[in-house]
């Protein structure tokens, strides 16, 4: 994956970044959850943190335009963010029992 940042904003009154990115991959399109660790990494944040706003990609092309949300904390994005945005992406709890 190659990643680019096109924009990058302070939001200073709800305390975050807004990132505009575009992603060009090889192969399958990332899940959200491969595209927040790339972000994380690249700019050193943690999930917890991260809200993905908008990904959009085109039919027969292997790049991805997408905003995302960086909060300073996680207090902040669970504030903001309403929940089926901040779980949106998120890795899905292991139900026990199941077979």
């Amino acid at each position: 994956m190659d990643f680019e940042i096109t924009g990058d904003k302070r939001n200073e009154l709800l305390s975050r970044r807004e990132v505009q990115f575009n992603l060009k991959y090889d192969g399958a399109t990332p899940s959200r959850m491969q595209i927040i660790g790339k972000l994380c990494a690249l700019l050193n944040v943690k999930e917890q943190q991260i809200t993905l706003d908008t990904l959009h990609s085109s039919f027969g092309k292997t790049e991805i335009t997408g905003s995302a949300r960086i909060y300073d904390n996680e207090e902040g994005r669970n504030k903001t963010e309403r929940p089926y945005l901040a779980a949106r992406g998120m890795p899905k709890p292991k139900e026990e029992g199941a077979a």
